[in-house]
């Protein structure tokens, strides 16, 4: 089994904190949205970015979903061929 990652928003840090304040579709967390013994609960992950993008949102916040690997197509290994050397005529003389 592999995991496949669902963006779902970003985020800043609020300053002078430890904190990360992420902002997220309604829609989308009402489409992750699980209930157990009659409660209901979303579960996601927030991670640091590399770098700031360009609003200055350093954080994103993501999803985990379980992909079959067995469901999905082996990826095909590119193979390079040689190219065949020109083969020469045979002369006739």
């Amino acid at each position: 089994m592999a995991y496949e990652k669902i963006y779902i928003g970003k985020g800043t840090q609020v300053p002078n904190l430890q904190i990360a304040k992420v902002t997220l579709k309604l829609e989308e967390i009402e489409k992750i949205a699980y209930e157990m013994d009659g409660v209901k609960y979303v579960t996601f992950e927030v991670a640091r970015l590399r770098e700031p993008d360009k609003f200055g949102r350093a954080f994103t916040c993501y999803y985990s979903k379980k992909v079959d690997q067995s469901q999905e197509p082996a990826p095909q290994k590119s193979r390079k061929r040689k190219a065949k050397a020109p083969q020469a005529e045979p002369s006739l003389m």
